[in-house]
């Protein structure tokens, strides 16, 4: 008989499987290659550097939004709080856009670009579309133009898409080059418009912001992130330039 010699597997030798990865990823960081490419991050993990409260810039600190556990977050229920969006303290207008983010049971939220921040304006949904967060629990879940990823209120999914639940992460991406967007909730094309269309301008016209004077007209503005009453997480949030 010929014996078979199994060698053993050095127990401090660590394995690069699938789980090791997500368990040890770095996050609110930049790799080489991105510097490279040209991303920088919008939120650094640690600070609010960079974003102050829609109309408020002098509040951020009394806000609901912190950073926890290295993660930007929406302390959405505590009513000691002061109330508010917040936005980034520059404007943007060729870019492309990436983000982790997660809503609390129920939850519902967005992302809005090209905000246009000014007295003559109290809210940020006045001037920017929407990119719609949403907890698949919530009731919206089932109204096509309400849907995660989409274009709030004015087009409903391009592809059919669920958003994870509540302690999962979904990745967003939002794309905008000469007046044209592009929506994408974890890999999939969710809405895509030209602003500089009459097809836009007609789908305001019949839309639930068809008396919001500024809403949807500008290609260039400030990013925000909605405070709407439920807490919400943000995390690996970067931008580069097109």
């Amino acid at each position: 008989m010929i014996s078979c010699r199994i060698d053993k597997k050095p127990k401090d030798q660590t394995w690069h499987t699938k789980k090791w990865a997500l368990e040890n990823q770095v996050h609110n960081q930049l790799l080489d290659i991105e510097k490279e490419q040209g991303w920088a991050l919008l939120f650094d993990g640690k600070t609010l550097n960079g974003w102050h409260l829609y109309n408020k810039p002098d509040s951020t600190r009394f806000s609901a939004w912190e950073v926890r556990d290295g993660n930007l977050f929406c302390n959405a229920t505590d009513e000691n709080k002061v109330f508010g969006d917040l936005v980034t303290d520059k404007e943007y207008e060729n870019y492309e856009l990436v983000f982790d983010w997660q809503m609390s049971l129920r939850g519902n939220g967005g992302v809005f670009i090209n905000v246009q921040e000014s007295p003559d304006y109290t809210a940020t949904y006045q001037t920017g579309p929407e990119y719609q967060l949403l907890e698949p629990a919530h009731m919206d879940t089932k109204t096509p133009m309400k849907r995660p990823g989409c274009l709030w209120g004015l087009s409903p999914q391009l592809n059919m898409v669920e958003a994870n639940g509540t302690g999962q992460w979904n990745t967003a991406k939002i794309i905008q080059q000469n007046g044209k967007i592009e929506f994408y909730l974890n890999g999939k094309l969710t809405a895509k418009e030209d602003l500089t269309s009459k097809d836009w301008r007609n789908k305001i016209a019949t839309s639930g912001f068809k008396d919001m004077t500024g809403f949807g007209k500008a290609t260039r503005g400030k990013i925000a992130l909605q405070n709407w009453y439920f807490d919400s997480w943000f995390r690996n949030v970067k931008i580069r330039g097109l």
